[in-house]
């Protein structure tokens, strides 16, 4: 079985261990705000944009405005991630595998460019992504179909060859709704099945050939 033409990884949950670090910054900014962050605020705050979890702090706790909240949110999480992001397990003899066959691969996230910049020159230092696409790069972010649309459109090449690797409900609707075959690894929330979604407990167990075989499938 032959590699795909493109691979595009979201950053946070899936390449990096930055989910945690997300849901820790969101939780300090939420008891700010006098809402204890639970279970229920788990859809809106993993895998969703800044803005987006902003909002629902907004919404929920009855106080604050959304900008000064969202930039709060960037601060604490470009603090938590410049102090060390852990490496997701398989990232890197995936990425090594995939560079040894000619495959291009980029990142795309719905993290801010700052917070993106950070992990690339940091954790992931020395990964030759073709390019990386932020939340500012689009003018909508996850879910929707935008970034990957976009991060196709770069590589020349028709989403349906392109292989997304997402780990949260949010990355996978934005990915499908692009016409990229999806493989989700999940981290701290389960996403729903499809027939476009594939699932992997780890990317140790994730080849290459395995993620052409997705492309194969797709057409």
């Amino acid at each position: 079985m032959r590699a795909p033409a493109a691979v595009l990884f979201d950053m946070d949950g899936t390449l990096v261990d930055t989910e945690v670090l997300w849901w820790r910054t969101t939780e300090e900014t939420a008891a700010r705000l006098g809402h204890r962050l639970g279970p229920a605020d788990a859809p809106e705050v993993v895998g969703r944009a800044v803005a987006d979890t902003a909002a629902h702090l907004v919404r929920t706790a009855g106080t604050g405005a959304a900008d000064a909240v969202a930039a709060e949110l960037t601060e604490g999480f470009f603090r938590r991630v410049a102090a060390g992001a852990p490496v997701r397990p398989g990232v890197g003899p995936l990425l090594a595998a995939l560079e040894a066959e000619g495959v291009p691969f980029a990142l795309v996230s719905a993290s801010p460019r700052v917070v993106v910049d950070q992990v690339v020159t940091g954790a992931l230092a020395g990964v030759p992504f073709a390019f990386t696409l932020s939340a500012d790069d689009t003018d909508r972010t996850k879910p929707h179909p935008d970034p990957y649309r976009a991060a196709a459109e770069r590589l020349g090449l028709a989403p349906q060859e392109c292989v997304a690797v997402e780990d949260s409900p949010d990355g996978a609707a934005s990915a499908e709704a692009a016409g990229c075959p999806v493989l989700v690894v999940p981290s701290l929330l389960g996403v729903p099945s499809s027939p476009a979604r594939t699932f992997a407990a780890s990317l140790e167990e994730v080849t290459p050939a395995l993620l052409g075989g997705l492309t194969r499938t797709a057409r």
